[in-house]
């Protein structure tokens, strides 16, 4: 059976300055890089001793110091891919959330959501995430190992569950997966019918005995 387990970063520095993330490149607080801490605890748990395992990350700060938490514990090295970061927010990213709200153009009902522009010089459509992200889980399931580790972001992790569910491109404009910051998504794929299924999503209980 493979076995995946989709880790969202916990707080960074943006989320307490109330700045736009994307590829603003913030790294974790003190909170956060103790909560990456019992994220890798949590994982090294889950996965057998012995067991081989793979680690993909973000290459932006915050995911990469997550990965590394993760990384100490299994004995490997996290394998760095910018197509894992998070939406870029353009000449958003790193500005006061207010900023964007102010001038942020929500996509509409119906009609193109995929390319829809959101009003922000230099941001990403959904698409261009969608595709990069795509692509980038198209590389990692190139792979057999039967456990594997991503460390992303909030909105990424979307897209790497579409991708898993094998979700057409064309079919992810309403597509939403919500799950917190620091959670830990667990994806299975079985080894008779390769059905996959997305075990649990946005799992934070390793986080009840993370303080301040």
């Amino acid at each position: 059976m493979r076995n995946i387990y989709v880790v969202t970063h916990p707080e960074a520095t943006h989320h307490v300055d109330r700045l736009v993330g994307g590829w603003y490149d913030s790294e974790l607080t003190l909170a956060g890089t103790r909560a990456a801490a019992a994220i890798a605890g949590s994982l090294r748990a889950r996965v057998p001793e012995g067991a081989e395992v793979e680690l993909f990350s973000s290459d932006l700060r915050r995911t990469s110091q997550t990965a590394e938490a993760v990384g100490e514990l299994f004995g490997v090295r996290p394998i760095l891919d910018e197509r894992l970061r998070e939406k870029s927010y353009g000449d958003a990213g790193g500005r006061p959330q207010e900023w964007l709200d102010q001038r942020f153009v929500p996509p509409p009902a119906t009609g193109d959501r995929m390319r829809h522009d959101e009003g922000i010089p230099g941001a990403e459509t959904r698409a261009a995430l969608a595709q990069r992200v795509y692509a980038a889980m198209d590389a990692i399931l190139e792979s057999p190992c039967a456990h594997q580790i991503i460390v992303t972001h909030g909105f990424a992790l979307t897209f790497v569950l579409a991708s898993w569910i094998r979700m057409p491109l064309e079919s992810a404009d309403y597509v939403g997966f919500r799950a917190p910051s620091g959670s830990i998504t667990v994806l299975r794929e079985d080894d008779f019918f390769h059905n996959r299924q997305v075990s649990s999503l946005g799992d934070t209980s390793h986080l009840d005995t993370v303080s301040g």
